[in-house]
């Protein structure tokens, strides 16, 4: 097919009901792009057009999303009647990565799109990564479509009959919509949960208010209402039912033409339709008839030519008509070429093939000794890929006008703020209007790094050659730049006589001019930040002035600090792969790239044309965390600036990548893996920083946790009870007595979960304090503190106040009778670390010291020790807020090894202040001095309560899913067992040779498990790695052996390695503290060299 022109393109992004917005996989887009005449068709499948990157190229597997438009052209029917008209479409398509590292790259792209196209292959199955995109287009409510790839492997590899091939594909059929109806099922619960709630305060309600009546009524008269009879008021508040929802639609079948089955490698593709288009003069069936029947357990009498289900088949042994009239005809086209089983073609079969189908295969592919070139032409010209793919994608998934009315309702009322949306704001978008007038909005889902010379502006038209003169002023300009350039590095004025000449000496023409300009290329092909965009509404041209939303604005306060900046568009793009053309305009609906924005947005935002009533649609949900730290250092520390200049382009533009500075100084870059990590190093290096950059040993995180174990050393005061702690401070005048125990672990699971509800109940108390401070500065005070406390306030999947408390308290009640966790809820001061973690600070003093955290505002503050300010004199209830701070800070840095603690609660039993016989001690004065010993104290005493337990380090836990062979699986678990590896179960996929094996993996313990794992298998299994949380090691790290039997056993060294020890001491020696018992000389003889 001719290229298609950008021209061409931009004028179809003007007509909405003929654009499409979806993304599928890399080597399926190559077909797709062959028909663009962008790429030849024969190179389809392996030149993998999109994946623009060398590392992506090297790999084989897809790193960054990137986006393609696409021109179709194909006839429709207006009606069955009609005539057939050609009609154009654009469609947009994004790529995105499968491998789990990248995950975050098909979350950023799943909000630009209205459809998205899931690959299934068709020996592996439903994997993990499936599930993950999966659950992503439930989430952002796009419409599917199943693509079934790789079924040449059936025939080529597991050497299955077509029988055999239905029956396999029928299975992963239901595997897929197995995954579908478990979301269908899980929202369907919590919705159903919701109404009960409602209907039961509904209920509850109106019977208060009918008691009410009634007492009312007879206090007035003694006919009053009998308390026996239901009132109609109640009757009818129950009367609403819940609504059942139809999953049909939902989920995949091909009579619904949403599945489509085909093999990208071998260029073909087909639906039921075409087959039913195919058979429908054949047989005398109609089409619309056959679409039921070609899928399933229906079955074609070849005497009555009538279609049979199973029930009227008497006996007989006949094939499925998917079976007969599908699969018999692709296997048989793969035995005439390829030879199948055989293993040599038949010329014969060929030409009877190709004359039943009227196939037209050029000779000299018939004469060809590559079989593969014969069956790519026949299934070409037979069953092109391009046409099944665009036709169901033009056919199945909506225009951006449908897709908006369907999907943006339900992703507006999840903004921050929804209530205050402006009503012309929200018309524009669900309503899809595309006028100069209409209000802009877009979202930019992330920042995509080019280099300048890649950008349209700074591209030659026609790739014309430099003249002479611009040759030569090139030049001039090069050297004035590196004459500078050296000037400055040598300390010496540019304009200086000595200069001049030392920098005419050094710019001879010589060998080292190919290190100049290869050193003035880098200098001027800077990295630029341009959006990765979709618009929902109105008209962007280049030159408009947008806002620019922060992810934590809320219409409710638009002007509240940080404000919104306003940014001019300087640069509109098309999207094309590897190429970018200049735009001047987009209408609503397109996926385009942005520029202006380098500085304005960080990650992802969104833009609108005004503030009042504007809506944020930032907080998609990323699939992976980054969870491996590594800490980085240039080697030459002169290009610290670069580097860090680096990192910061690098933040901006990955959507998981992060980074911070440590404590320490450490400059500190998060990645979700160790693929992941690779490709920032290496984007670091060679595009960021452009210096060489050394990375030290991954940083993984551990918890730190307390368990109440069968041996266990006696409490260090034996008069008292374990975990307790009592003490004065430095100047003895304050008191502390508190105790430390571990937290049940439903509950920790219980804080863990609903740590969002946690951190939003924390900035409303906040922005109520400020605001109370606030009111007497004035208003414009108010307006920025009730801002600070919209981060989550409006998100309606957390939980209120009310409800956190109930549900907390109802966790605890699960513990059982107890009086240690009675009534804790009510007097829970703190969550800690960072005021969101899963341990408690618990205020059980008899004065009630603390302020309680859950405590409504309708509930008086509880408080005994209240003492009237003017009298100038410290009380308990001046140091609460010391003692939450230091709370937290023992919380952050755990004793082991100063990494996070969880799972434990600290109950403060007594805080007594002693008046000194110096008065002027006791006075508020000196505050400032207890402060920080009360910080110190309480801290130190929270860490030997702790320690006063049995303590355990948790581990950061990978889910790993490997599929593998009969033949390497014995491999594949010695490496899992030598990596401390946990095999939660193995299963056998029916039909197939391969065992699916899900296992449990430490992070620590995970660097280099993918290399070695193929390595070991000769690249017959890969492992797919997913966060999956902290699991705690039964290990206590101070256990050295005290019985009998132990000492003997072991000995006094123990010989048995204690694993949680050399973590401990492996991260202590990274932080820099004491390790008890280490050696820094073993033999303090003088060492010999091995050659001697």
């Amino acid at each position: 097919m001719p290229a298609v022109s950008p021209e061409k393109l931009v004028a179809l992004q003007r007509n909405a009901d003929e654009v499409r917005n979806d993304h599928g996989k890399t080597s399926l887009t190559d077909a797709l792009i062959a028909t663009n005449g962008i790429i030849s068709p024969k190179l389809a499948g392996k030149i993998r057009y999109l994946d623009s990157r060398p590392d992506e190229q090297l790999r084989g597997i897809t790193m960054e999303s990137s986006a393609i438009s696409l021109f179709f052209s194909m006839s429709r029917k207006s009606s069955p009647e009609a005539a057939p008209q050609q009609k154009d479409y654009l469609i947009n398509l994004i790529d995105s990565p499968g491998h789990i590292d990248f995950s975050s790259e098909v979350s950023t792209a799943s909000r630009l799109c209205d459809g998205a196209v899931v690959l299934v292959d068709a020996v592996e199955g439903v994997c993990s990564q499936t599930v993950t995109v999966l659950r992503q287009t439930w989430i952002e409510h796009l419409k599917p479509i199943l693509v079934i790839n790789k079924i040449d492997r059936l025939i080529t590899e597991l050497r299955m009959s077509p029988g055999e091939a239905y029956t396999h594909l029928s299975k992963l059929l239901e595997q897929v919509n197995a995954v579908i109806g478990s979301f269908f099922q899980g929202e369907r619960m919590e919705e159903d949960l919701q109404w009960r709630e409602k209907v039961e305060e509904r209920v509850a309600a109106a019977a208060a208010k009918e008691q009410e009546k009634s007492e009312r009524q007879s206090a007035a008269s003694i006919n009053g209402a009998h308390s026996e009879d239901l009132p109609d008021s109640l009757v009818n508040s129950t009367n609403g039912e819940f609504e059942e929802m139809d999953d049909e639609d939902l989920y995949f079948a091909p009579e619904k033409n949403n599945v489509i089955f085909g093999s990208a490698v071998d260029g073909w593709a087909f639906t039921v339709r075409q087959f039913a288009t195919l058979y429908e003069k054949k047989l005398g069936i109609k089409r619309s008839i056959l679409e039921k029947v070609l899928w399933g357990d229906f079955y074609l009498d070849p005497k009555t030519k009538r279609v049979l289900s199973s029930k009227h088949l008497k006996g007989r042994a006949l094939k499925p008509m998917f079976v007969q009239l599908v699969l018999d005809n692709i296997w048989a086209v793969y035995e005439a070429t390829t030879g199948g089983n055989k293993g040599k073609g038949d010329p014969v079969m060929v030409e009877k093939i190709t004359k039943s189908l009227s196939l037209t295969i050029p000779l000299h592919i018939l004469r060809s000794r590559d079989p593969r070139a014969l069956l790519m032409t026949v299934f070409a010209a037979w069953l092109p890929l391009s046409t099944a793919l665009l036709v169901s994608v033009i056919e199945h998934l909506p225009p951006p006008a449908v897709a908006q009315a369907s999907r943006l309702p339900a992703l507006i009322n999840a903004s921050p703020g929804f209530v205050h949306v402006s009503s012309t704001v929200r018309d524009a978008m669900i309503g899809f209007k595309t006028s100069r007038n209409d209000p802009v909005v877009a979202y930019v889902s992330k920042m995509v790094a080019v280099r300048a010379s890649e950008l349209p502006e700074n591209k030659r038209k026609g790739n014309a050659t430099l003249s002479a003169e611009e040759a030569r002023d090139m030049a001039r300009k090069k050297r004035a730049e590196v004459t500078k350039a050296q000037a400055a590095a040598n300390g010496e004025a540019s304009n200086g006589v000595n200069g001049i000449t030392e920098a005419l000496g050094n710019t001879a023409i010589g060998n080292d001019s190919d290190d100049i300009d290869a050193t003035v290329q880098e200098a001027d092909d800077p990295e630029h930040l341009i959006g990765f965009a979709r618009l929902y509404s109105g008209t962007l041209t280049v030159g408009d002035t947008v806002y620019v939303l922060p992810p934590k604005f809320t219409p409710a306060t638009p002007r509240a600090l940080p404000e919104p900046q306003k940014v001019t568009v300087t640069a509109l793009y098309l999207l094309m792969g590897r190429g970018l053309e200049p735009l001047t305009s987009v209408p609503a609906g397109v996926v385009f790239g942005i520029g202006g924005l380098e500085g304005h947005i960080f990650k992802s935002g969104t833009l609108c044309s005004q503030l009042e009533g504007s809506v944020n649609l930032a907080g998609v949900s990323m699939g992976s965390q980054p969870i491996v730290r590594v800490a980085l250092e240039p080697t030459n520390p002169a290009d610290l600036d670069k580097m860090i200049a680096g990192m910061r382009l690098l933040e901006q533009s990955d959507p998981c990548a992060q980074y911070e500075v440590l404590e320490s100084g450490e400059h500190v870059i998060l990645t979700a893996g160790e693929l992941h990590l690779e490709r920032c190093l290496k984007d670091l290096r060679e595009r960021f920083a452009r210096c060489d950059i050394q990375a030290g040993e991954p940083i993984v995180p551990y918890r730190e946790t307390i368990v109440s174990a069968a041996e266990m050393a006696p409490p260090r005061d034996k008069d008292l009870p374990r975990g307790t702690v009592v003490g004065v401070t430095t100047s003895k005048q304050v008191t502390i007595r508190l105790r430390v125990r571990p937290l049940p672990r439903p509950v920790m699971e219980f804080l863990e979960k609903n740590a969002g509800a946690v951190r939003r109940l924390y900035a409303e108390r906040k922005a109520e304090e400020d605001l109370r401070r606030g009111i007497e500065n004035g208003a414009d005070e108010k307006t920025e503190v009730v801002a600070n406390g919209q981060i989550d306030a409006v998100r309606s999947d957390l939980l209120s106040l009310k409800d956190f408390r109930k549900a907390l308290d109802e966790v605890f009640v699960e513990q059982g009778p107890s009086e240690t966790w009675s009534n804790v809820v009510e007097n829970i001061v703190a969550f800690g670390p960072r005021r969101t973690g899963p341990n408690l600070l618990i205020d059980s003093t008899n004065l009630k010291v603390c302020r309680r955290f859950l405590q409504e505002e309708s509930e008086t503050p509880i408080s005994n020790s209240q003492t009237d300010p003017s009298l100038n004199i410290i009380t308990a209830n001046d140091l609460s807020d010391k003692i939450a701070y230091a709370f937290q800070l023992a919380t952050a840095q755990g004793p082991l090894c100063n990494e996070p603690v969880q799972g434990i609660a600290v109950f403060l039993e007594e805080v007594s202040v002693s008046t000194s016989s110096d008065d002027e001690s006791s006075t508020r004065d000196n505050l400032g001095r207890l402060t920080g010993e009360v910080i110190k104290t309480v801290r130190d005493f929270i860490r030997q309560g702790f320690l006063d337990w049995s303590p355990r380090l948790m581990l950061a836990m990978y889910s790993c899913e490997i599929q593998a062979s009969t033949e390497v699986l014995g491999r594949v678990y010695g490496v899992i067992t030598r990596r401390r590896g946990r095999i939660l179960s193995e299963s056998l996929k029916e039909g197939t040779p391969f065992f699916t094996i899900l296992s449990l993996l430490p992070v620590a313990e995970s660097f280099g498990f993918s290399d070695e794992i193929r390595k070991r298998t000769s690249g017959a299994a890969s492992p797919q790695l997913i966060f999956q949380g902290f699991e705690l090691l039964d290990e206590d790290p101070f256990w050295v052996p005290f019985t009998e039997d132990e000492l003997e056993d072991l000995g006094e060294l123990a010989d048995r390695e204690n694993v949680a020890k050399r973590y401990m001491d492996a991260v202590r020696v990274r932080k820099g503290l004491a390790v008890k018992g280490r050696k820094l000389v073993k033999d303090a003889e003088k060492q010999k060299t091995l050659k001697r």
